[in-house]
């Protein structure tokens, strides 16, 4: 039976750790990993969404509501990944269409996510949900990650 639902304690959100470092190989380890979660938590409403199949998780999703004057209020996805070895199985179809859900039953306008350019798996899965790419993302690192 697939559960989806939000980290709500440490042990869920360290449950999540192996599936994120897939996404984000900087972080450290899972000590890091909460600080940065509960800390996001605080400072932006930072949740982590999770999809769990036989007691064991397959799919994250790290997820924010905000608002802008661009866009209103909106769903920002800062991070969805699936375990590799369990890609191509619906998971990640299934927590994307869960968010979505989410995001209406808190009246955001918009959905939105940026992907890495080098991303092309995960441009395919986007454009499948019908998602539009509406703009180019541009940055400037100050301090490299370590």
């Amino acid at each position: 039976m697939i559960i989806i639902r939000f980290a709500e304690n440490d042990t869920e959100i360290k449950r999540c750790f192996p599936v994120m470092l897939e996404l984000r190989p900087n972080l450290k380890d899972e000590e890091e990993f909460l600080l940065k979660v509960k800390n996001q938590n605080e400072i932006a409403g930072y949740l982590l969404a999770y999809l769990e199949e036989d007691r064991m998780i397959k799919s994250v999703a790290g997820i924010r509501i905000s608002e802008c004057l661009a866009w209103g209020k909106f769903l920002y996805v800062d991070d969805l990944v699936t375990l590799s070895s369990e890609r191509n199985k619906g998971y990640a179809d299934k927590l994307f269409d869960w968010l979505i859900i989410y995001a209406k039953q808190n009246s955001c306008d918009q959905f939105h996510l940026d992907s890495g350019v080098q991303r092309f798996p995960a441009h395919r899965f986007y454009l499948k949900k019908k998602m539009d790419i509406t703009s180019h993302h541009f940055a400037i690192k100050f301090k490299e990650l370590q």
